[in-house]
């Protein structure tokens, strides 16, 4: 199994044979041909191999490691990440609809669960772990409620960027859509919603699940017409505070 294994191990990690024979302090052509199974390297190798990718050298050699199409991958600074994988060994996107909430923030560690979520495909994506999401409500106007939000995840909370748009999966508040900022004094997030009627709010990092980092969005209304809607809205807000102002001052006089 070493040849599959291998070659697995490097993808997944997103590695080059460059990246992985400089790690290993070999030669890349010598990789090319472990690869391809034309030579086997040695006990001393194998071991540094296993170090690299964190396995058993029992494992590299003998198991299937793609674990039946089914991976889990161990992320220090967040949780157990189960994620599937095609037949191409490529990740899938798995859609957490709205309904599915629920399940998602009991099971979003179990491989099973992950393998039977639906899945869906976005041409020309970049490498990472995607995952597709479901939003409701209006806080992130004019991304309206039923969009699903395509995002890849983040696997450290230092990786998080200012003013950017994540999905948050947080043991207290569920599945979010917000924009973000790190709080270090704090050790929390701050939420931040793009409609302003939503105040923004903090989030510990210890109640934080998951983090998913905004791609794309797929949206099923006319966005500009939303759009258009959002700012009549605003508009009429402003008229009537303006008339309270107005008619208060009147009294006053």
């Amino acid at each position: 199994m070493l040849v599959e294994n291998l070659k697995y191990l490097r993808k997944q990690k997103e590695m080059t044979q460059f990246d992985l024979a400089d790690k290993l302090g070999i030669p890349r052509s010598t990789l090319g041909e472990y690869e391809r199974g034309n030579t086997e390297p040695s006990i001393s190798l194998l071991i540094r191999m296993a170090s690299v990718f964190d396995v058993s050298v029992d494992d590299l050699i003998n198991g299937r490691i793609s674990n039946q199409e089914l991976e889990i991958l161990n992320e220090r600074n967040l949780k157990i990440l189960a994620i599937s994988v095609d037949q191409h060994q490529k990740s899938n996107i798995e859609l957490v609809e709205t309904k599915a909430e629920a399940g998602y923030l009991q099971s979003f560690s179990d491989p099973q669960y992950i393998k039977e979520l639906p899945k869906i495909y976005f041409p020309n994506i970049p490498r990472g772990t995607y995952r597709g999401f479901e939003i409701s409500g209006d806080s992130m106007l004019p991304i309206e409620s039923g969009s699903i939000v395509i995002s890849r995840y983040v696997e450290k909370i230092s990786d998080i960027k200012d003013d950017r748009t994540y999905i948050v999966i947080s043991k207290s508040d569920g599945v979010v859509y917000k924009r973000l900022r790190t709080d270090q004094e704090s050790k929390s997030l701050v939420l931040i919603s793009d409609n302003d009627v939503y105040m923004p709010y903090q989030l510990p990092f210890t109640e934080v699940a998951e983090v998913w980092q905004y791609f794309a969005h797929v949206s099923f209304s006319d966005s500009r017409k939303t759009f258009n809607s959002m700012l009549e809205d605003r508009v009429m807000d402003i008229q009537k505070k303006v008339n309270d102002l107005h008619n208060q001052l009147k009294m006053k006089s």
